[in-house]
């Protein structure tokens, strides 16, 4: 039987009461609060990340195909539908989709009030699964039908700015020569939670806003393109710029168009690393003090074993299996508090936030196998390989000195 490991092994479990097992319960609370932590964090800033960037990328797409001409303002100049891309490019690899889509800006007005709205066009191409999910009163019409040219659908955050339902008629203004507006029936009301894009735009079928810009049928705002792989954006983007697009048309990415919300996301992965960072420190300083109070309380013990014989690495061991345990122990119950907050948050929505300031109204958590068990290995090793140095303590014991110190 391995010497080392039964000495260690007897000291760990020992029932009788002494000031280190108090220090070592410490250490291992420390431990699992610091892996539980990082669990956490790990999987609200993964949530955050997945679920905004899926509601910004479900409501205008990965990529989005213009004129280079196209002004900051809301509307476009029209581009042929017929292009050499159109729809052959959801069959490259990676991209899973593409449709059509025009915006014109515009007033809409009841009784009582006036808002500015953009109106998004959307085509028969139009992909209907991200939105239907956020559709909270009435329902979606199909793009194209005759019965859907006068038809709109608004946020939830317009609808209560205006006092608005399902099946009102409203009129929707816009400021061009000569001045004209439209009477349309609203079928649905949309939350998102993403409140820039719920506080500005409407959707109707595109051919409303081809009647009004004069455009003929095969003339359209631009191309929103759905990729599969969102960590391949910024390549994909490239690629159908350089190999897909005619010279007066663009490609720009969503982390283009909108940097500021994907600036912040990104900082969220600043945050994490800080926090794992302090935490692995925290369990260091922990595992370090606990080893060096061990040493020190079995002194007159090291003394012993080098008057038999044993060697400096031998007697090092003994410690470094204590600090094994120690850290193992600690893993195991930071895994279980920190799993098991994680789950409680993604079922029953413990923590709620203010949906206006997160994009979210409750905090969002993705658990990531992958990352949970990088946490654990990174910690262990960690805590390990700091360990080794203050064991050679060890070395410096002299036996007759350690067997006389009380």
């Amino acid at each position: 039987m391995n010497l080392e490991y039964f000495i260690s092994h007897r000291l760990a479990f020992s029932s009788k009461k002494s000031f280190s097992q108090f220090i070592v319960r410490v250490a291992m609370v420390a431990v699992a609060l610091s892996v539980a932590v990082m669990i956490v964090a790990g999987a609200v800033v993964s949530g955050f990340q997945k679920e905004i960037s899926e509601k910004v990328f479900g409501f205008w797409g990965h990529i989005i195909i213009r004129t280079y001409e196209q002004s900051a303002s809301y509307g476009e100049e029209p581009i042929e539908r017929n292009q050499k891309f159109y729809p052959s490019l959801d069959t490259v690899n990676g991209v899973k989709h593409i449709q059509v889509f025009a915006t014109k800006a515009g007033i809409i007005k009841t009784q009582n009030e006036i808002e500015g709205i953009v109106l998004r066009g959307i085509g028969k191409d139009f992909d209907w699964s991200f939105l239907k999910k956020y559709v909270v009163e009435g329902n979606i019409f199909q793009p194209g039908d005759s019965t859907s040219k006068n038809k709109i659908i608004i946020s939830k955050t317009t609808a209560d700015r205006l006092n608005l339902k399902v099946e009102d008629d409203v009129l929707v203004y816009f400021v061009q020569d000569p001045m004209r507006y439209r009477k349309l029936k609203i079928t649905g009301i949309y939350k998102t939670g993403l409140e820039e894009y719920d506080r500005l735009y409407a959707l109707v079928d595109i051919a409303t806003l081809q009647r009004l810009n004069s455009w003929n049928q095969d003339e359209v705002g631009g191309f929103e393109v759905y990729i599969n792989d969102v960590r391949q954006l910024d390549r994909m983007g490239e690629q159908i710029n350089e190999n897909y697009l005619p010279e007066k048309l663009q490609a720009k990415t969503m982390k283009d168009i909108n940097p500021n919300l994907f600036d912040w996301l990104d900082l969220q992965n600043t945050n994490e690393v800080v926090i794992i960072v302090l935490m692995i420190l925290v369990a260091i300083i922990n595992m370090t003090t606990v080893l060096l109070i061990l040493i020190l309380e079995r002194t007159n013990m090291i003394g012993i074993l080098k008057s038999f014989g044993g060697s400096n690495w031998m007697i090092r061991k003994i410690f470094l299996y204590q600090a094994v345990y120690i850290t193992v122990l600690g893993l195991l119950a930071g895994n279980v508090i920190g799993i098991g907050i994680s789950l409680l948050q993604k079922y029953f929505h413990i923590i709620k936030l203010d949906e206006q300031s997160y994009y979210v109204s409750v905090a969002p958590v993705l658990i990531d196998p992958t990352y949970i068990m990088l946490i654990n290995i990174g910690t262990l090793v960690v805590c390990l390989v700091t360990l080794i140095i203050p064991s050679y303590l060890v070395s410096r014991i002299s036996p007759v000195k350690a067997i006389r110190f009380e």
